[in-house]
């Protein structure tokens, strides 16, 4: 999405070259593969963990972090391993994406148009608030040591990063949408 945002603010009269199916397919395909290689990895190391506290999760949805804390002591560094993999990952996409938007913040903020900068500005924010949202819980989630867990607080950021944002994604890109403007307000009356 910053990618796409990027070209379309930065180069917009490149987009249709830049932004092919081609393109498009080797980055979903790129996106794809190292979600599947990652969860490959993690599925692999933890299936092979054995479990000294029980196999209850206090979660609805078994989280690493969740499955090492129920882990023998020192057993778990495989993982420790694989969650660091797994940061880089995630960091390589943050730096894309804070790239990404610091070269449209500086083509936004050289437009000479209000209506303009605020087209601009109200395409990209949606993006960069889900994202946001996204990255900074799942990072507490995962990095956060454990003396300072609690079942509620786990529950409630594992809520907001696995749930909020592809709940978020839809509704954000279609409110945009003037069509489903029309039908919304049309709802409301």
């Amino acid at each position: 999405m910053s990618y796409d945002r990027y070209v379309a603010i930065c180069k917009p009269l490149h987009y249709g070259t830049l932004m092919d199916s081609r393109a498009c397919a080797t980055m979903a395909a790129a996106a794809w593969g190292a979600g599947v290689l990652s969860s490959l990895l993690h599925t692999a190391s933890t299936f092979s963990l054995p479990l000294c506290q029980g196999n209850v999760v206090n979660q609805f949805f078994c989280e690493i972090p969740q499955i090492l804390k129920l882990s023998c002591s020192g057993s778990y560094l495989r993982e420790v391993v694989l969650l660091i993999f797994s940061a880089c990952l995630c960091f390589g996409c943050f730096v894309f994406i804070v790239v990404s938007y610091v070269q449209i913040f500086m083509a936004v903020l050289r437009m000479p148009s209000e209506q303009g900068r605020h087209k601009a500005f109200s395409t990209c924010l949606p993006h960069l608030a889900v994202v946001s949202l996204f990255l900074s819980t799942a990072i507490y989630a995962n990095l956060k040591p454990p003396s300072i867990s609690s079942p509620l607080l786990d529950l409630t950021v594992a809520l907001l990063y696995s749930v909020v944002p592809p709940t978020l994604n839809p509704i954000i890109y279609s409110v945009r949408n003037r069509e489903i403007k029309n039908i919304l307000r049309k709802g409301l009356k």
